[in-house]
């Protein structure tokens, strides 16, 4: 990694194991049809690793001092200087068929959940495979009724089946990041459960409820709306919501059946 030295500002821990690079490339399923998206590919392992299965791959980096350890080490790729956050990412892959369109990479930790919504922002790609901070890999893959979920899993599920793929350890990154890692692989739902013009309030509401998580929801609902108990009750009888239930126990799709019903019932979701 001659010339490419990881910055902390910018997040950086550089994966260097060669037997965890080949496994997150082979997550992606890509092959010689498909263009890979990588979002921060730093000195290019896995941008590497991505081209040895055939793909097209269009990298995607900020940091302008790791760009020549990049274009020395996968010269094939297209590498493009600019902020993941900022940048169109259909653009930039050149607008690919989605069904032929991945998008993958090693992202910082301090940016994971924008860049997950970027990358489950319409139109959508046919996967996305992340390695991510391990306790934001069991957020995202966690089922309702346990500790670890919360507003992530269900604004993630709602949009995507979700794989909890495999652990990376700290070891195999320079520096050692204080946390282990995992990889997840993102497969956008033939149809969302909820629409475009439903996505402010659904997360609006699914993110309110679950301030009130210790709480039954007919209490969360009249916290989050300012409603009496009998307009809140009604709301979530016409949802199919038990109203003693609490929010972890309520499914992507319960969410998103009870955030219409709000909406529908006069909740100013603004």
């Amino acid at each position: 990694m001659s010339g490419a030295r990881p910055k902390r500002r910018l997040g950086q821990h550089f994966l260097f194991d060669p037997r965890v690079l080949g496994r997150i490339a082979d997550a992606t399923l890509a092959g010689p049809e498909d263009t890979v998206l990588e979002i921060g590919p730093g000195p290019g392992g896995l941008t590497r690793a991505l081209l040895e299965r055939g793909a097209r791959v269009v990298a995607i980096e900020k940091d302008p001092d790791v760009l020549p350890a990049l274009r020395s080490r996968a010269p094939e790729a297209t590498v493009l200087e600019a902020d993941a956050l900022e940048a169109d990412w259909r653009a930039a892959a050149g607008y690919p068929d989605p069904g032929r369109f991945v998008v993958a990479g090693n992202i910082p930790y301090n940016i994971t959940s924008p860049l997950i919504e970027r990358a489950l922002t319409p139109p959508l790609p046919a996967r996305i495979v992340f390695l991510v901070q391990k306790e934001v890999a069991d957020r995202i893959a966690a089922r309702p009724g346990t500790r670890a979920y919360g507003g992530l899993s269900v604004g993630v599920q709602a949009a995507a089946q979700v794989e909890r793929l495999f652990g990376v350890p700290a070891g195999a990154f320079s520096p050692p990041p204080k946390v282990d890692s995992a990889v997840i692989r993102l497969t956008p739902l033939a149809e969302s459960l909820v629409g475009e013009l439903e996505r402010e309030a659904f997360r609006r509401a699914v993110t309110g409820l679950f301030g009130y998580r210790r709480k039954q929801l007919l209490r969360g609902v009249r916290e989050l709306t300012g409603w009496s108990a009998d307009r809140s009750l009604a709301v979530l009888q016409a949802a199919g919501v038990d109203p003693t239930a609490r929010p972890e126990t309520l499914s992507p799709a319960m969410f998103a059946v009870l955030s219409r019903k709000l909406v529908d019932g006069g909740w100013n979701r603004r």
